[in-house]
């Protein structure tokens, strides 16, 4: 076993400022020192087998390998990542060492003992502090990373006060001279509110540097001052804000504080970072296909081309009188997926879908509605159109090439249907049971095959207003009317209204289906149905041809209709759901044991 040799005397130098890269030193303890769980920190003795630092902090994404057992006492390790800061009383305390990234270079099983008689590096001599051009490290380092340092001798104009700038994590309410270099990572839009107290509005950030993250607030006048010159992934100084304990319940970060800015806050551009690099935002991009099985309100990362925009909508918000202003669009990805997004305030009044972008988004939530999935942008959201990464490039070379042609996955489409909680009938026994001759509707489900698909009669001409699709009148000239809004329009959209025969093994049945439904049974949207119905027959054969002899759990709803002096049994698709074979053998031995009585429970 061959053990490294330690970077002696590093600890000295780097504690005065010395860039030194990837040194190797040895962990001689380590101590938590706070407990609580979003806020967990530890703390080390660390050694170059000459010094020791008794003032060592590890980063909090680094606690998963104390966790695990990694970083026990005698490791010895190389340093990646690390910053040095002052912490205390205006800044004026002990110099701390904060560790962001390290490799193990031997575990502590194996090295069983200290390096060396190493002592305080304060009592280094003066000869150890001399610059020197590289480190004296004779080890060969593992791994070997980039180094990312922070001297902290960052030099600043005069609208910040010339200092060291300090890691995010060791900010705390007890300490008010500092500078923070940090990335902006998300931006809220402006909020207003008014109470009994007063009114106001704000708008929130999240900063990101090597040591952590931290939300940070403007108010009021702060707001006004702040929210044009911050921009999402732009580098700056900030300085002289109040920090407080975190509402966690609007903050999902990992740090016990948060900033609020104040009338004495200093923010300026970093235009430079290549001395002092800055983490890039990252993304955790997850194919469309995949939101479908998350859970709601979840946040997501995702990348999509904007194949469909809607129109833009206001409404009045009922308890507080407030108008609201939001659009829908529709983005497409590779896994042929097609997912609603909502934008909301200025991201929905400026949004210029018209040239198909790609729209990347960073913490979306998702929201379920009858078993469709839908993408809200809200507060804390990012959104890039067409940013310049290798995802969007692969994305739109797809789509350019027709790619976005044939999505047959549509994970907004409601599929309430196969919840196994409404009752399961045959058709034969619905007809039997006459389902529908009573004053209210009647619900059953159902699995069938579909027969037939009828292409005449599948679509019609509706109103382009997004709250109306009531049926439009062609005036000529390219102009339609709608009844119901009593208004002429240049467009219109197409709506779905499809009959089919489906059948079970007891009976057929034919049955009507509605936009969203059909859209969903077809693979395609409504306006791309319609389309291919009034000019291109040989598409619209194949897209209606490819329903045929394909089985679903089929939601109904089931009405005695009256037309002319004839009464008929309607049956209309609530809802349409793909076959859960597992959960449809249990509804199978479930009735078995009902009809037969073997392994119930009398």
């Amino acid at each position: 076993m061959v053990l490294a040799s330690l970077s002696t005397g590093v600890i000295a130098r780097i504690m005065h400022g010395e860039v030194v890269d990837a040194p190797v030193l040895q962990i001689l303890a380590i101590k938590k020192i706070n407990s609580a769980a979003d806020s967990e920190r530890y703390r080390i003795l660390i050694s170059d087998g000459k010094y020791f630092n008794s003032y060592a902090m590890l980063a909090s994404q680094l606690n998963v390998m104390q966790h695990n057992g990694e970083l026990e006492e005698f490791t010895i390790v190389q340093l990646d990542k690390y910053v040095t800061s002052l912490v205390g009383k205006d800044g004026a305390g002990k110099r701390v060492l904060i560790i962001s990234e390290l490799t193990v270079v031997n575990p502590g099983a194996e090295v069983k003992s200290k390096i060396g008689e190493p002592v305080t590096y304060e009592n280094a001599a003066k000869q150890d502090l001399a610059p020197k051009p590289a480190a004296t490290s004779n080890s060969k380092p593992v791994a070997k990373k980039e180094p990312i340092h922070n001297n902290n001798n960052v030099v600043m104009n005069s609208s910040i006060n010339s200092g060291m700038t300090h890691p995010i994590s060791s900010l705390s309410p007890y300490q008010n001279k500092w500078v923070i270099k940090a990335r902006v990572t998300s931006k809220s839009g402006i909020r207003t509110w008014s109470n009994a107290r007063g009114e106001g509005k704000l708008f929130s950030m999240d900063l990101m540097d090597e040591s952590g993250e931290i939300r940070a607030t403007a108010f009021k006048e702060q707001c006004d001052k702040f929210y044009d010159l911050i921009q999402v992934d732009s580098v700056y100084y900030i300085s002289k804000c109040q920090l407080k304990p975190a509402n966690k319940q609007y903050s999902s970060l990992n740090n016990a504080y948060e900033m609020t800015f104040s009338g004495e806050t200093v923010v300026q551009l970093c235009e430079d970072t290549d001395d002092d690099p800055i983490p890039e935002i990252k993304y955790n991009l997850v194919p469309i296909s995949d939101v479908s099985g998350m859970e709601n309100k979840a946040a997501v990362d995702t990348i999509g081309i904007c194949k469909e925009v809607g129109e833009l909508q206001s409404f009045v918000a009922r308890t507080t009188n407030k108008e609201f202003k939001k659009r829908d669009i529709t983005l497409v990805d590779m896994s042929n997926s097609a997912i609603s997004l909502t934008l909301w305030g200025d991201d929905a009044v400026n949004f210029d879908g018209h040239v198909q972008p790609v729209i990347l988004v960073k913490g979306t939530r998702i929201n379920e509605f009858n078993g469709g999935k839908s993408l809200s942008l809200g507060g804390g959201s990012i959104m890039k159109i067409n940013p310049d990464i290798p995802e969007a490039h692969k994305l739109r070379g797809w789509f350019d090439n027709g790619g976005g042609d044939s999505v047959a996955n549509m994970v907004s489409a409601r599929t309430g249907g196969g919840s196994f909680s409404t009752e399961w009938m045959t058709l034969k026994d619905a007809r039997a049971r006459n389902l529908g001759s009573g004053d209210k509707p009647d619900y059953f489900q159902c699995k069938a095959v579909v027969h037939i698909v009828k292409q005449e009669n599948a679509f019609y001409r509706a109103c382009p207003q997004s709250d109306c699709n009531k049926k439009v009148v062609d005036e000529g000239n390219d102009q339609f009317r709608c009844e119901k809004c009593n208004a002429l329009f240049p467009n219109f959209k197409y709506r779905l209204l499809i009959n089919m025969s489906i059948g079970d093994w007891t009976s057929n049945r034919w049955v009507s289906s509605f936009n969203e439904v059909g859209e969903q049974l077809l693979g395609h949207t409504s306006q791309e149905v319609g389309e291919a119905l009034e000019n291109d027959p040989a598409k619209a054969e194949q897209i209606f041809s490819a329903l045929n002899f394909t089985s679903h759990i089929f939601k109904l709803r089931c009405k005695n209709e009256v037309y002319g002096d004839m009464t008929r049994n309607k049956l209309t698709v609530q809802s349409v759901a793909p076959i859960n074979h597992k959960e449809y053998n249990k509804h199978l031995l479930k009735e078995l044991q009902e009809l037969t009585g073997i392994g119930s429970s009398n």
